[in-house]
């Protein structure tokens, strides 16, 4: 009889399906269709926020099978919430020397803190079980939401400015990454909330945002041409 190797139950099937979202949308954003991009990013995050209750909901998991839910649960979320969304930002217009560091940063910090989750949530595992109740710095999953909310600033300004401030925006999502603090991890009520004004937002991006995506050969997609190296000419 034909065996697989890894575990195959109801408690990862949540984090595939974000993991095939997230996918799904690089191949959108590849194509130009951002819209469709963020709102496979903002599901992809909606998946995450419940795939550990999921998981927990089976009692009788074996510490391998735990152990494998916290190895494919990093795994997938580099690819969801470390390069997928430093792909979106930098189809967005984050290019350029200066936008491509800030694009490496990023992707450096969510697989630090990723990396960093799976030694002390292993350790943790050991002598307390269940869920954490504080997490150290700001999850990476983070981003599946604070990047959708983001694009309500581009009602309030011209695209100029809002792709500055997305170059500062991986910055500092970045650095939270990595930076040492307390964290209370929120509540079903807390997440509910995010999710629906995440939804919303998804709908107003869907249906009334201003925003153009610069074309790959389109010059004004670097910002401000003097600091950022124009990387779409033509030798």
């Amino acid at each position: 009889m034909l065996k697989l190797i890894g575990f195959y139950d109801y408690t990862v099937i949540l984090t595939y399906i974000s993991l095939i979202s997230s996918v799904y949308g690089m191949t959108q954003a590849i194509h130009g269709d951002y819209k469709e991009a963020i709102f496979c990013l903002a599901f992809s995050g909606i998946c995450d926020a419940f795939d550990g209750r999921v998981a927990r909901s089976k009692k009788n998991r074996t510490a391998d099978e735990r152990a494998f839910g916290i190895q494919l649960d990093s795994l997938c979320d580099v690819i969801c919430f470390g390069v997928y969304p430093a792909l979106i930002c930098y189809l967005l217009g984050v290019r350029g020397t200066i936008g491509l560091a800030i694009v490496f940063y990023y992707c450096l910090c969510a697989v630090i803190r990723l990396a960093f989750f799976n030694v002390m949530e292993e350790k943790r595992q050991k002598t307390e079980g269940g869920a954490n109740k504080v997490y150290r710095g700001l999850p990476v999953t983070t981003i599946s939401f604070i990047l959708p909310l983001f694009f309500w600033l581009q009602f309030l300004m011209s695209d100029y400015v809002f792709l500055i401030l997305l170059h500062g925006l991986l910055i500092l999502v970045g650095t939270l990454f990595v930076l040492d603090f307390p964290l209370k991890k929120p509540d079903i009520k807390t997440i509910l909330i995010a999710i629906a004004a995440v939804i919303v937002t998804v709908f107003i991006i869907q249906t009334y945002t201003k925003f153009k995506l610069p074309e790959s050969s389109d010059e004004s997609s670097q910002i401000i041409g003097e600091i950022f190296e124009d990387e779409t000419k033509a030798p």
